[in-house]
């Protein structure tokens, strides 16, 4: 792990934007109080959660058991899980052409749980609303969307999605859209990306954003892309669920240049961003990545041919069929220790500041985990693991859930400063030719 290093002030460049703040915190190491009664303590956020599409496609209730998923009510509790960010996730391939109307209806299935649920489960707008569901011991549910291409180039559509309440949206998803570039894909020479990582339009969604008071995710996204919407975005930015590249080299983690950039994000007078910590066995263990990779032309033969068999038998093909063939590929290769996930944590901490990091579980969306930590029932191992480090009590309530808050109340309170001036800015994108 490296200390937080500070940097001299010189030429104006992506390196002045990525370096640490000189007020930064250092980790403390001070622990009083007891892991279990110090989770207890905290409001615990997790910032996604794929789960919408089983409540969707498989008719779920968080009111079942886990049955081979990793979040339900039973389990939120058992965890303390305070609240959860639900991903609206568009599969751009199985949905092409139906990109808005997928997104609707996951919208619509989340707002469904609450409702069938009040006394376990509310519909959550803001911090003070996340607030408000843990004094009545509910779940608070939030939404993001995941992946631009969810909007169509629209503006009404994003403006229309956060009035249905979602918080925030991944610029891209593994696929790249017009206006913004992905990780996913960037070395593929067949598919057509930005200029400069954004293209103007995408940097009138940022602005727009802002002004809504969504919160802009740069997990998935380009390397060009990321640095080009630090510069842009006029508040602090956030991974929603992305890890530490140093330490597991996959292009959805971030560099340590690109976790000082978060930290420092959102301008002078901004408190800077967080790192949402994804818990997928890939992103946090080489090991596991490159054994995943080997096997990946002998699993896709044969989940090519099992699609092809669905589809002869006239049977639609849903996320959920996919997902259950990939599980059963990667209980083939042995879990990660629950200590490589600390890692991760502990190395962000150390890098972009303790007031920098969160956890982004991507439960119910990836085929592995950590062992050990199968649902959101074992949230707890997490802050037991970061105490038996050395971590204080209020570094594990930083890290489960405040340095999140502290990030929304800002891109809220930036939204009402770009709400409050007088002019309004007109579009890049009318403004200049479109650029892709």
């Amino acid at each position: 792990m490296k200390p937080l290093r500070l940097f001299t002030l010189g030429v104006l460049s992506l390196s002045l934007i990525a370096q640490t703040k000189s007020s930064e915190k250092p980790v403390s190491h001070h622990a009083a109080a007891s892991p279990a009664a110090v989770h207890r303590s905290a409001i615990v956020i997790d910032t996604h959660a794929d789960t919408p599409q089983r409540m969707l496609d498989n008719h779920y209730d968080l009111a079942q058991p886990l049955d081979g998923g990793s979040l339900n009510f039973a389990s939120a509790k058992k965890g303390n899980l305070g609240a959860e960010f639900f991903s609206i996730w568009v599969d751009p391939k199985l949905y092409r052409g139906q990109y808005a109307r997928r997104t609707l209806e996951l919208i619509d299935i989340v707002c469904q749980q609450a409702a069938a649920h009040p006394d376990r489960m509310m519909m959550a707008w803001s911090p003070e609303d996340i607030e408000r569901a843990h004094r009545e011991h509910k779940l608070a549910a939030l939404m993001g969307i995941e992946g631009g291409h969810s909007i169509e180039d629209s503006l009404g559509l994003l403006r229309d999605y956060y009035r249905l309440g979602v918080r925030y949206m991944t610029l891209t998803w593994s696929n790249s859209n017009d206006w913004a570039d992905s990780s996913g894909d960037i070395d593929d020479p067949s598919v057509r990306h930005t200029q400069d990582g954004l293209s103007d339009f995408g940097k009138d969604v940022v602005y727009e954003m802002n002004r809504l008071g969504m919160m802009v995710d740069i997990s998935h996204v380009s390397d060009k892309t990321f640095y080009r919407t630090v510069i842009t975005s006029r508040a602090p930015v956030f991974a929603s669920h992305s890890s530490a590249r140093a330490l597991t080299n996959a292009p959805r983690n971030m560099t340590d240049d690109m976790l000082r950039a978060v930290a420092r994000s959102g301008g002078p007078d901004s408190q800077g961003g967080v790192v949402m910590v994804n818990f997928y066995s890939a992103f946090i263990s080489d090991a596991y990545r490159e054994a995943w990779t080997a096997q990946a032309p002998e699993r896709q033969a044969a989940e090519n041919a099992q699609i092809a068999q669905w589809k002869t038998e006239g049977k639609p093909i849903t996320w959920e069929m996919t997902d259950a063939m990939d599980k059963q590929w990667a209980a083939k290769i042995p879990r990660p220790p629950l200590s490589m996930l600390i890692d991760h944590i502990d190395h962000i901490a150390k890098v972009a500041g303790i007031d920098h990091v969160g956890l982004g579980s991507d439960f119910d969306g990836i085929s592995s985990t950590p062992e050990g930590l199968d649902s959101a029932a074992d949230l707890p191992k997490i802050t037991a693991a970061l105490m038996a480090r050395g971590y204080s009590a209020e570094d594990c309530r930083k890290i489960l859930g405040e340095n999140f808050m502290r990030f929304f109340r800002e891109v809220q309170a930036t939204a009402k400063h770009l709400q409050a001036q007088s002019s309004g800015r007109p579009t890049i994108s009318n403004q200049q030719p479109y650029r892709k």
